[in-house]
């Protein structure tokens, strides 16, 4: 096939054997690949009551058919499994440069399987596998590990790893990939499915090509994409001016968690961005921007990006930049995703001003709002799964549930995973894309919500128009509106669905000038499959569907699709959404409607079929 190599390689790690998945042409077409084929492998390979960390439970990479070639913005892949943390659908993205180094080694992504008798790690090279030991290096940080592999295969070689937190299972940790850049495959606690199985990291380094169906008329769209896009310093700094307004608008318009969730404003916070400044600019391989995501210190280490410094700063009323940034390095290092974290630091620190944590095991500064010595230490305690930190290692909802009492109110989390950096109190499509979404709680599945609501600004506004119209729309809708939010949440998520199925970027549609449909031919360029626009829209509407599905045979229904209490009930008084609270039942019946969905929230079997979906009903 063109644009995809239809090899998935299977590990067995129990048995320390490996083999080849043969993909066909309908299959990748049906679901486009990265996530949409992730999500079909994941159903076929688990039943309802597969746990999570068993080692029968499959831990999978995958790339997409766009992921590997000269396309912009490219090298993404996704990692997908039963989530350690939720129980349900655990799915994690991330950039840099691994996912285009390993696209190269001649596979299209991996399935892992099974428990290695001792720590073990995989070493792909075009079209090679081994599995390794890797004893000598458990225990050791993921920047650690990044150093000594190259050393061990190839010093162009891309490693994804665990840290520490992995390997003891912490349900809130994640896999870093290429090292100090620290690129993160952060939600869900794959982290911990990855430790489950001892498998360290996976390290790729690839030659092979990936073959394209029209390579003249894919470079014309290329050299059309960077025409509008250009790379130079001079754009690098005026992104960064744009990051920083944007920031200082969300805290602006009351969308930073400040404080657990409980106010609206925190004017200390505004200070934060402003070091953006004096970074330095690097890049993920294939994109022609340097975004706040892709920034560093001088010391070559990534530096915080706003999901970072919302939930571990603001959320805790720190301000303190170095403290900041000291924890998002540990965070790198222990391999934890800093979303999670912020949020049951928070939720700690609230617990032990309302007396629910025994004062005797904590020291008074530890858990103090405002505290950086002791947010750093929680961090630590965290990561090495000792003292708090074995309790707040489990997320929110696990940690509410063992303390006791009413801790469940200050445990701020959708289906077990943990609130991202955007309040919905601030913008009601974001209440219904987090009660909605396949993942729990999450900022990314509902692409470019932020626009079209209006919650973040997007200066160009004929780009701000021809992205309105690519979904679908006539006008920017108030982020304080409710009707119409439904349909609009459900048509982003197939958007998301798409893209993180291609394996592209989705800022290269907000921040850049591509439209979705410009991806669509460039997709036909690189595989020659022909998909029309409505199959294309079609393949994101059925990947929204089997997700759901995969939900749903875990137990999940409309009871599970909601908010906390305290995002549902409690104005904030003050900040730029002082007194919106989310009309979520209203837009739940509105996004159930427009899915085709029962009432219950679960998807009728005329739809299932609509989609070609229909064999899910019996197996």
């Amino acid at each position: 096939m063109t644009g995809s190599y239809g090899n998935i390689l299977r590990v067995n790690l129990s048995e320390g054997s490996t083999s080849a998945l043969r993909i066909g042409e309908d299959e990748a077409k049906k679901y486009l690949g990265g996530a949409g084929l992730a999500t079909r492998i994941l159903w076929d390979e688990t039943k309802s009551d597969t746990q999570p960390l068993s080692p029968e439970s499959p831990l999978i990479f995958m790339t997409g058919p766009l992921t590997g070639t000269a396309v912009p913005s490219s090298s993404r892949h996704i990692v997908a499994g039963i989530s350690p943390l939720t129980g349900i659908l655990g799915q994690a993205h991330s950039g840099g440069k691994w996912a285009d180094e390993f696209r190269r080694t001649g596979w299209d992504g991996i399935i892992i399987k099974g428990k290695a008798p001792r720590p073990a790690y995989l070493w792909l090279h075009d079209g090679k596998a081994e599995i390794r030991d890797a004893s000598h290096l458990w225990g050791k940080d993921t920047y650690e590990v990044d150093e000594l592999l190259k050393k061990e295969t190839d010093d162009k070689a891309c490693v994804a790893t665990i840290g520490v937190a992995g390997e003891r299972l912490v349900r809130i940790s994640c896999i870093i990939n290429d090292g100090k850049e620290g690129r993160a495959a952060a939600r869900c606690g794959l982290g911990a499915l990855m430790g489950s199985k001892r498998l360290k990291a996976i390290v790729v380094r690839g030659t092979l090509p990936v073959r394209i169906y029209g390579e003249e008329a894919l470079a014309e769209n290329i050299a059309r994409v960077y025409s509008l896009n250009p790379s130079t310093p001079k754009n690098d700094q005026n992104m960064v001016e744009r990051e920083i307004g944007a920031f200082k608008t969300i805290l602006k318009k009351g969308g930073a968690p400040i404080r657990n969730w409980q106010q609206g404003t925190f004017e200390a916070g505004q200070a934060i961005p402003e070091k953006l400044r004096d970074t330095v600019s690097h890049y993920c391989r294939r994109c022609p921007y340097s975004c706040s995501e892709s920034k560093s210190t001088g010391q070559g280490e990534r530096y915080m990006v706003y999901e970072h410094w919302a939930p571990l700063g603001t959320n805790c009323l720190i301000d303190n930049v170095e403290a900041l940034q000291k924890a998002y390095v540990l965070c790198n290092r222990y391999g934890l995703d800093c979303i999670s974290t912020g949020g049951v630091i928070a939720f700690a620190m609230e617990c032990y001003e309302k007396g629910l944590l025994p004062r005797k095991n904590v020291r008074d500064t530890a858990l103090s709002w405002g505290s950086s010595d002791g947010m750093l230490e929680m961090v630590r305690q965290i990561g090495e799964r000792e003292g708090l930190g074995e309790l707040l290692g489990d997320g929110v909802r696990q940690a509410a549930e063992r303390i006791g009492g009413i801790a469940h109110e200050y445990a701020i989390h959708v289906k077990g995973l943990e609130l991202p950096a955007h309040d919905p109190r601030a913008a009601n499509g974001l209440a219904i894309a987090y009660a909605t979404g396949s993942l729990g709680a999450t900022h990314t599945e509902a692409t470019h919500s932020f626009l079209l609501e209006g919650y973040v600004h997007l200066e160009d506004g004929a780009r701000l128009q021809a992205l309105i119209e690519d979904i679908g729309y006539s006008r920017q809708m108030d982020r304080f509106e409710t009707v119409g939010k439904g349909e609009l949440i459900s048509k982003l998520q197939d958007l998301g669905n798409r893209l993180n199925s291609l394996g592209v970027c989705c800022f290269l549609l907000s921040k850049g000038r591509v439209t979705s449909s410009q991806f669509l031919e460039i997709l036909n360029n690189v595989t020659g499959w022909g998909l029309s626009s409505s199959e294309y829209m079609k393949a994101g509407e059925r990947i929204s569907n089997l997700r759901r599905m995969f939900n749903v045979r875990r137990g999940i229904s409309r009871k599970d699709d909601t908010l906390p209490a305290r995002i549902l009930t409690r104005k904030r008084e003050d900040g730029g959404a002082a007194d919106n609270l989310p009309h979520l039942g209203l837009m739940l019946n509105e996004y159930y409607r427009y899915r085709g969905w029962s009432e219950e929230g679960i998807p009728t079997r005329d739809k299932l079929i609509e989609l070609g979906l229909g064999e899910i009903l019996f197996t």
